[in-house]
């Protein structure tokens, strides 16, 4: 990906766990391109403890199918498919474990200028739920002032 971070990328990602629901909101410089069918979206997330850390994340957009691809210190990918569970290897600092991916809605309205993505699916550990989840991205290409 080229295209020197001229996307403006906000991000608003949900958790609802045991009937407390967290809300984070991002707002960050990136990347975004159409390569055949697939659209990607690239940005840094930095740490809050180090700003000197980061992560790169990379996320893929087909049909049906989100592949979200973080790498840093610790490496996470996850497959989100509509109406699908999927497993997923999450890397942590107390050691890898294997957590369960099911896809409830995936709404995606992007096109080659931007637009959004929504999802919305469950996290569960050994067939556990452990949390609902949804997040919506809204990609932009950057005016001249920003």
């Amino acid at each position: 990906m080229d295209n020197q971070d001229k996307y403006m990328i906000s991000i608003v990602g949900e958790q609802c766990l045991d009937g407390e629901t967290d809300k984070i909101e991002v707002m960050t410089s990136g990347k975004f391109m159409r390569k055949r069918d697939h659209y990607y979206i690239g940005y840094k997330e930095y740490s809050e403890d180090n700003p000197a850390e980061y992560y790169d994340n990379l996320i893929k957009v087909e049909e049906n199918t989100v592949t979200i691809s973080r790498k840093g210190q610790m490496q996470t990918r996850l497959i989100l498919e509509k109406g699908r569970r999927h497993q997923c290897i999450y890397q942590t600092i107390a050691g890898d474990f294997t957590i369960g991916v099911f896809t409830k809605t995936l709404t995606n309205n992007l096109t080659e200028k931007g637009g959004t993505l929504e999802v919305s699916y469950t996290l569960d550990f050994d067939t556990n739920l452990v949390s609902e989840n949804r997040f919506y991205i809204k990609v932009e290409e950057k005016t001249n002032e920003e």
